[in-house]
Formats: C-alpha cells, structure tokens, sequence
C-alpha cells in the first residue's frame, strides 16, 4: 500500500472484498485507487453495503487505525452523486444545497478528516464542495463562503451550533441527508452533548436524515444519543483486543525517577541519541512544555511545541512538518483533561523587578540594576486566548513517530491509551516510555514540580491493569545511574538558566511569533507554497542567560561504546615528515638527520 494508507493496518484489511465490487461511482473509485486503497478494511467492508444499499444508519465501534474515516465519507460521496445524478443535469448550480455535516471533536481532527475528503472528492469537485468552518475564518468571509452552499460542512458542535443560533440565514438543513459524528466518545468528553441536543433541534425530520456514530468506545452517553438521532441503526463491533494483542509491536517501559531527573533523563536520551526516529512527548500544561524546551535548548537540542494557545494555523503546520520529518521532537501538551476548569482567557503576567527567588542565580540577581526606574516599571500582561477545540493526544494522525515519552504521566488510563496509540501504527514498531514519580519524592525540588505527579503511582497501577487485559504489559527501565550522574552538574546548570520569568517572556515571544507566522500561512504562503519551508517552529526561544559551553558534550561523559575509539593515536604532526624529506631545495645537500625544514624561515 502506499503511505497514503498508513493509519489503516494491515490486520484490519479485508481481502475478500475489493472496492469495485460496491458499485461505486467511477470519479470516486479513481480516487480510491490515486490514493492506493486496494482493498477495504473490515468495518469499510461492511459499514459501506448497509449504508448505500440498505440506507441504515450506522453506529461503529472500531480502534484507531481501523479505517473508520473512509467508512463514512465514501457513503457520503456515494449518496450524494446519486442524489445529484436524480435531480438531473439540467438542474442550475444555484440550486445547490448543504447536503451533509460532519462533526469532530477538535480543529485538528476537522483539518484532518477535510484533507481526505478532498482527496476523496479529487475528480467531483464540481459536483461536491467541501468547508471546513472549524479553522479561524472571519465572519463576513465565512457567510459569503456559505451562501455558495457547499454540500458538505466540516466543524465542531460548538462552531456549527453559534452559526446555527447566530446567522440560520446562511447555513441551511433543510435538505440534510447524512449527518456524521465522529469520535462520538471524544465529542462528549469535551462536553458537547448539550451543543448537540441543541442542534437535533435544527435538523430536518428524522426519516430523511442518515446518521453516523463513529466511536472507539460504546457507552451509556452513546446510547443516548442513539435516541436523539438514529433510526433502527446496524451496530457494528469489533474484537479489537485480539487484533491488537496479535498485531501490536508496541513496546511499553516505566521509568521510576524524582522530578528533577525526568529532565535529566530527557537531556540523556537525546543528547547521546538514545532514540532513533522522531520522538512525541507530552506535558500536562503549556508551562512545563516551554520549561522543557528552554532546558533541552541549553544543550543544543531542538524541538518545537504544541499547545492550546498557538493559532490553528500555525498547529496544523507544525503536525504538518513534523509529519514528514521536518522536526525529530514534538513537544506536545496534552491539557484536554484541565482545560474545562479553567477560564477561556488566561492572563501571563511578567513582572520585570521581581524574579523568582527559588529558581534565580545570584548572577541574575547581579545582573539586575536597583534603579528608581526599574522600582517603577509596570507587569507587561498578554491575554492569552486558549483554543478549548484544541485535542492532540487523540484524533491528530502523528505519522511514523518511533517514541512516545510521556514526561507527565497522564491522569487517567483512557488518556494513557491516547497517548500511547499516536506510534506503533500501520503495523510498525514503536516504543512508549513514561515517567513515573513515586510519591514520597514529590515535592523535593519544587522548580521541578508537577501537582499532577501526587497520584503517578496510582494511574500506574490502573494503567497495569488495563493493558494486562489486552495481554501487554509495562516493563519497568532503570538507566545506568554511573553514566547518567555526569551529566547531573551540567543539567543543573542549565536548569537553574530557566527560570519562571525566562519561561513567561519565551512563551510571550513565540505566541507573538507564531501569530506572525500564522497570518503569513493564511495568505503569503497560498501563493507562495515554496517559501514555506523557510517557516520553522522548533527555533531557540533563547532564555535570559545563554551557556553555549553546554552544548557540546566531553568525552569522558559519553558511555564507553559511544566514544571514538579506544587506540592511542599519539602526537599527530600537522606536517607529514615523509613528504617533507623529498621537498629539498635545489642545491642542498641533505644532513645526517634529513631535510627538515625551518617553518618560521618558511613562513609566507
């Protein structure tokens, strides 16, 4: 298969049925082939017959990777193009209507399932058009965008339900014939099941309206929903935990470490190269994120960060990138599970006579002039907007991602397989390494501390428990503490570089930057495709104080195999004596000890 079709692996395809055989339109089969699905997987195989010709709805429970997307969209497309073939071809182009919805639970999900739509409807786009109106799109833009009435809308609940309640005028569903939820279990922990009991409001009566519920989980809440939208709906269920128990290369460590170690450990690992292939590690708030960051950069490492906070654009670029291999160290905070508790606006403020004392250097302290000036010098606040449609552990396809290191445990075993499931996919290998801190050494080093940490031992354990079920288990790692303790006193010093303001000011200058970044992606950049690869997101944030001495790793601390050679090589001339001895000049006669010649004399 080609890489266009990695996230489906190979265990789910189902060889006995091949797309030609579902009586397809043409346009849409040369779409499937250009993108090299030959056969389908096992719920395409038997959700996409119930849906064309049997016209159920369908309610599917299938894990990542099984191909739920296209078990979808190709009915979609399918009943579509024979609604319009029905209608007839003289029918004018204004008449044309909104015929689907389909609604994910974050932006990033919405970008991705739009970018295979359009790859799905490649050669009918005249006859399908397709919006995406989860993204950043201004009012006025976005009205005349819809009054061209696209037959499919992409968005969240709650982006189509404040169009729905704000401007009904430009967004009709009358004439709806599908309507898709996907990741139905994510969509309703985001709290969105209040947003679509609303929207069922606006919905045409049910016996016109075919209806998907795509979930990797079937619940109560689910169930309930079966009520609100579905009409004698074909349940479709997989074994998956014998699939995945046969098929899984997915290896599984635990590392017992202080939080003070966990970024000991990552400047190990990634200095000395341990991990071979592109790395994705999480943290549980944007903080720790930058906080890392400005360590690993201490040390000439690079990586770029994802959070909440960056404009869509500039997320969508960054996945982007790092998919095809741009960047090796993704730097993503996982804040799904906070950030209905906090307000939609966080204020940063930085105060710049007042630093913080457990983290600052007396050469800081020094370095700050006690001027009447800088007593009088006012906080610089930036309100910050966090995107609360933003979900990166779940839905966003990471491609080839060799590692996934979870630095902050995550605070439940659900997110744990999340997390975990972004590598080992398209039956590749992929290794999972979590940090875990036991409690009695909470707390120790305060500039280090995670409140999430308090309860690591215990989300181990049901993390345990859960992947014992599906047969695979977590091996704990222990590092060699004599080769990891030479590296301590450098890592202290560059942590004690980073401190609370350092992080507060390069958070502020990246929002800044990618702000700048992002206006460049929604127009420069439509014209100029080229020039993108010049945008990078993993540059240094540089922090107040900058040790380039740190870089560079001695020797002596490198293991024994990782060094370049046992051998004595000895004093190593910068002249060679042997070609030396036949550049005589002429008219000299060589002396007993050779021609050796004086270089001073020789010197121009």
């Amino acid at each position: 298969m080609s890489s266009s079709n990695d996230t489906a692996l190979d265990a789910y395809i189902d060889d006995s049925v091949t797309f030609d055989s579902m009586k397809l339109d043409p346009r849409l089969l040369q779409a499937i082939k250009r993108n090299g699905y030959k056969n389908p997987t096992l719920i395409q195989a038997t959700a996409i017959p119930l849906a064309l010709q049997e016209k159920r709805d369908i309610i599917a429970k299938a894990s990542t990777g099984s191909g739920k997307t296209l078990a979808y969209l190709i009915p979609v497309i399918q009943t579509i193009l024979d609604y319009q073939q029905n209608k007839g071809n003289d029918v004018d182009s204004n008449s044309s209507a909104t015929l689907g919805i389909i609604l994910v639970p974050t932006r990033e999900l919405a970008q991705q399932v739009t970018e295979v739509l359009d790859k799905m409807i490649l050669y009918c786009s005249k006859d399908i058009r397709s919006l995406n109106i989860a993204g950043d799109i201004s009012p006025a833009v976005l009205t005349s965008l819809l009054l061209e009435k696209p037959e499919i809308v992409v968005s969240t609940p709650s982006r189509l339900l404040g169009l729905l309640e704000t401007n009904v005028d430009s967004l009709s569903l009358d004439d709806l014939k599908f309507l898709v939820i996907d990741e139905v279990d994510l969509v309703l922990t985001f709290g969105y099941k209040e947003d679509l009991t609303k929207i069922s409001q606006f919905l045409p009566i049910k016996k016109n309206l075919q209806t998907f519920l795509m979930s990797a989980t079937l619940n109560d809440d689910i169930q309930e929903l079966k009520k609100d939208f579905c009409r004698s709906p074909a349940i479709i269920k997989f074994n998956d935990d014998e699939i995945t128990k046969d098929q899984t290369k997915l290896i599984q460590y635990y590392v017992k470490t202080s939080e003070f170690d966990k970024f000991l450990l990552c400047y190990v690992i990634f200095k000395l190269g341990l991990i071979k292939g592109k790395t994705l590690i999480f943290v549980n708030n944007i903080d720790r994120g930058y906080r890392l960051k400005l360590v690993l950069e201490q040390f000439g490492i690079k990586a770029c960060i994802l959070n909440s906070e960056l404009p869509a654009n500039s997320r969508h670029h960054i996945v982007d990138q790092f998919n095809k291999n741009v960047y090796r160290l993704l730097i993503a905070t996982d804040d799904t599970e906070y950030i209905k508790e906090e307000d939609e606006q966080e204020e940063i403020q930085v105060d710049e006579t007042k630093k913080d004392s457990s983290e600052e250097t007396t050469e800081n302290k020094e370095e700050e002039p006690n001027t009447s000036d800088n007593k009088n010098n006012k906080k610089k606040t930036i309100t910050i907007q966090k995107d609360k449609e933003y979900g990166v552990s779940r839905g966003v396809d990471f491609q080839n991602v060799a590692c996934v290191l979870n630095f902050d445990l995550p605070t439940t075993a659900k997110s744990y397989v999340h997390r975990v499931g972004r590598t080992a996919r398209a039956g590749k290998s992929g290794t999972a390494i979590s940090f875990v801190v036991p409690l009695k050494e909470v707390g120790k080093h305060k500039p280090s501390m995670s409140q999430t940490s308090k309860r690591d031992e215990k989300i181990l354990s049901r993390i345990m428990k859960q992947q014992g079920k599906l047969g695979l288990e977590l091996q704990p790692y222990s590092f060699d503490s004599k080769q990891v303790e030479g590296f301590r006193y450098r890592l202290e010093d560059g942590f004690r570089a980073v401190t609370q303001v350092a992080i507060r000011e390069a958070r502020i200058k990246e929002l800044k930057e990618e702000l700048l970044a992002s206006e460049k992606l929604k127009r420069h950049f439509e014209e100029n495709p080229q020039e993108l690869k010049s945008l990078r997101h993993d540059k240094e944030l540089y922090p107040s104080r900058i040790q380039q001495h740190l870089k560079r790793v001695p020797e002596y601390l490198l293991p024994e195999a990782a060094r370049k050679g046992d051998k004595k090589v000895g004093f190593v001339p910068f002249h060679n004596p042997k070609k030396n001895r036949h550049r005589v000049s002429k008219g000299k006669k060589n002396n007993k000890r050779g021609s050796k010649s004086d270089p001073l004399k020789n010197f121009k």
